[in-house]
This record gives structure tokens, C-alpha cells and sequence, in this order.
């Protein structure tokens, strides 16, 4: 196999330090694929989950800042070396430079909350959000937690989907922000009770707001997503996509303002029945995303383990399409113990697409071997013991280091 040539966003270094079981780590890629193989426990999800957290969000895992420090230090309480991501991501544009981590200690000891603000840098000067990220880079993934995503609760597939948005809008991360935190403050003070009217309307226009702007978002995405996932990937099945919920009708029917001042007014009416249940019973954060397998005709949920990973990766495969012709550059892929449960044909199916869209993907798994019909195509790591080493392929082709090392 040969990588085609073609826009895409690559990382061309990597460094981390005081992360999760790395002291520090710094790798070097050319823009090929990278395998990164070893045993269980060897530190192979922390490097991806650092750089998952080059895109707005708590990475891969979800984590708390401060559950992400390195884990000696955590456990001695040495903990004032926060942990640090930095990278060089070449861009269309040209190479830029990304760094975050969880904002450093002075000594002695700090409040907890301190210890969970995020810094963000862009070529060096520090920037207002994360939201910065997403217009650099966009970085997918999937997991092995994510495979029942299919079988879990509404809010999985919510934060997954929305996940799946920031490629498209990095605002969208702020308007899911402004949207919870508003619905949080209204739940509060509803269950306290003797609110002023006029701040609860505050509250109530914020939430329409951006609640309507966060399902328009969604809606917009999923229907892209379902035109681009009937192109079909050697085996990979075809998914069906749908965006599910009240508020999500309403816009089939009446313009955006229109579905505000609905969502506003219902707020406005419900607060009695909130206040006694507690949060809003209407809103975006009740919708859902509804997937099926096309060929079987058949709700997602009810297929086998293996045909809902083949989904997934439908899925994954048709956003990375869509972000490259949206942006103009492929995606970065990180692909967690992918490959390892697909057969030969869906596992070479992957390969292709990922060389045909030019995607700097990473992927991860216990077997070199599983790998092997990438050949020279991809670049082969291997990590023991938080230790990171260049790997011949399978196969035993030469071994390639850009600048000499790691």
C-alpha cells in the first residue's frame, strides 16, 4: 500500500510531560500513519488521549485536569509539575504551533478548584478558549469504551455527536458550555426557590438560544453525515442517521427564531413542574441520535457487537470525508484497539480508506501483525514501560526516523 497525497492536518511532533504514566515523551512523524504497538498497560492510550487533548474538550476519557497528572506524582503529592501537551501540526497554511495542559502551581498547597484550569498557547501566545484548537486541528477517535455507544444512554450519543460537530464549527463547543451551564443555574435556582422572574428570563433566552443554535448544528451535521455514509467502504455496512427529540421537530417546521421564542415561552411555563422534578423536561439535552444498519434494516442497537463497530467506523470514515472536503485538509484519526476486532477484509478496508483520504491516523494494538498490510505506508512504534521506541513493520522493512529519533 502507498499513502495518496492529498490536503490533510498531521502532527509532526509530539512532546508531553508529567502525563499520565510519561515523565516525558516526545515523538517525530513525517505525516504517515502511526502504529503504535505494546503490550496492555504499556502506555499506549495515554498518548493518544494527549492528543486528543489538542482539540477542545477533556479528551478521549473524559478526564477531570487533574486526574491526568502523572501518577507517581499524584500518589507522593509532588504534584506542582502540572502535565503538558505540546505539538507542531501542519496545517494547509503552514506548521503551527499547539500547547496545553493544566495551568502550573505555585508551591504549597491549593484549593482542588484551582487545579482544574486548562491553558491553552497558539504559536506561543496564550489563547482565550479551546475553542482556538478546533479551528487548527480537528482530531477524531474511537475507543474501545465507545463500543456500546449504540446500547448506552441518549447522552453517550449526544456528546459524541456534538464531538462529531466541533470538526465542522469549533463554536459549537461554546454554545454546549453556555447552553449546560444555564440550564444548571436554572435548575438551581428553581429547587432554592424565590428566584426574580427577570433572572430566570435571563436564563430561559440563554437556553433557547443556544439550545436552538446546538440542535440546528446537530441537525445540519447528521444530515451530511447520512448523504456521506451511502458511500460504501469495502465491507463496512451503510449507516442510517437521525437526529431524534422535540425540539429537533420543531425545526422541520418553523424557522430558528421561531423554535426560540417556543423553547423560551415552554420554559417560561414549566418552572413549577422543573423545579419539583428537577432540570428542564424540553431542550436539546433530551435529544438523541438514532442509528441504523441500512442493509438489515435495523436499529443499530439490535445488531451483533461486531456489525455496531463496523458502524462506528462507517461513521467515523464518512465525518473524516466531510471534514476534508469542508476544510480543506483531512482530520487527525485516533484509532484506540481498532483494527485487532475486524477480519482481514475490513481491517485492509480501513487501511485503504485511511491512505485514501490522506489521514494522519494513529492507531494503537497489542499485535504488530494486525498491521502488517500497511507495510512501509505507515510509521511503527513500539511502547514498553512508558518507553517509546522506533519499530521495523511487519515484515521486517527497513526502519524510518525522521531527524534521527523518535
Amino acid at each position: 500500500m502507498a499513502a495518496a497525497p492529498g490536503a490533510s492536518a498531521w502532527l509532526a511532533r509530539l512532546s508531553l510531560s508529567q502525563f499520565r504514566c510519561y515523565v516525558h515523551a516526545e515523538i517525530e512523524t513525517d505525516g504517515r500513519p502511526v502504529v503504535i504497538t505494546g503490550p496492555n498497560g504499556a502506555g499506549k492510550t495515554n498518548l493518544l488521549e494527549a492528543i486528543s487533548f489538542l482539540a477542545p474538550g477533556r479528551g478521549l476519557r473524559g478526564a477531570r485536569l487533574s486526574e491526568v497528572d502523572r501518577r507517581a506524582a499524584a500518589m507522593n503529592g509532588t504534584g506542582n509539575g502540572a502535565w503538558a501537551v505540546a505539538a507542531t501540526v501542519i496545517a494547509p497554511e503552514g506548521p503551527r504551533e499547539l500547547g496545553t495542559g493544566r495551568e502550573p502551581l505555585a508551591g504549597g498547597a491549593v484549593p482542588e478548584a484551582s487545579r482544574e484550569r486548562r491553558l491553552v498557547k497558539i504559536d506561543g501566545a496564550f489563547a482565550r478558549s479551546q475553542q482556538s484548537l478546533g479551528e487548527i486541528v480537528s482530531i477524531t477517535w474511537l475507543t474501545p469504551q465507545m463500543d456500546g455507544l449504540f446500547r448506552d444512554s441518549a447522552g453517550g450519543r449526544r456528546r459524541f455527536l456534538d464531538r462529531l460537530v466541533y470538526g465542522f464549527d469549533a463554536a459549537h463547543a461554546g454554545r454546549v458550555a453556555a447552553y449546560e451551564q444555564s440550564l444548571r443555574e436554572r435548575a438551581r435556582l428553581l429547587k432554592a426557590g424565590g428566584a426574580e422572574a427577570a433572572w430566570l428570563d435571563a436564563l430561559e433566552d440563554s437556553i433557547a438560544r443556544h439550545g436552538i443554535a446546538i440542535s440546528a448544528a446537530r441537525r445540519d451535521l447528521v444530515g451530511r453525515l447520512a448523504r456521506a455514509c451511502k458511500v460504501r467502504v469495502g465491507g463496512f455496512p451503510v449507516a442510517g442517521l437521525a437526529v431524534t427529540g422535540e425540539v429537533d421537530r420543531w425545526l422541520d417546521d418553523m424557522a430558528a427564531l421561531h423554535a426560540e421564542e417556543r423553547l423560551r415561552e415552554t420554559l417560561a411555563g414549566t418552572r413549577r413542574r422543573d423545579a419539583e422534578v428537577g432540570g428542564a423536561a424540553l431542550g436539546p439535552h433530551r435529544s438523541d441520535l438514532a442509528v441504523r444498519h441500512v442493509d438489515r434494516d435495523m436499529a443499530a442497537a439490535d445488531c451483533s457487537t461486531g456489525e455496531q463497530k463496523a458502524l462506528l467506523i462507517s461513521v467515523i470514515l464518512a465525518h473524516a470525508r466531510l471534514i476534508a472536503l469542508h476544510r480543506g485538509a483531512a482530520p487527525v484519526l485516533l484509532l484506540d484497539e481498532v483494527a485487532a476486532h475486524l477480519d482481514e477484509t475490513r481491517r485492509e478496508a480501513l487501511y485503504d480508506e485511511i491512505l485514501a483520504l490522506g489521514v494522519q491516523a494513529w492507531l494503537t494494538g497489542t499485535d504488530a501483525a494486525v498491521f502488517a498490510a500497511l507495510g512501509d505506508a505507515a510509521q511503527f512504534l513500539s511502547v514498553r514501560d512508558a518507553a517509546i521506541a522506533p519499530a521495523p513493520p511487519p515484515g521486517g522493512a527497513p526502519v524510518k526516523v525522521p531527524g534521527g529519533r523518535v
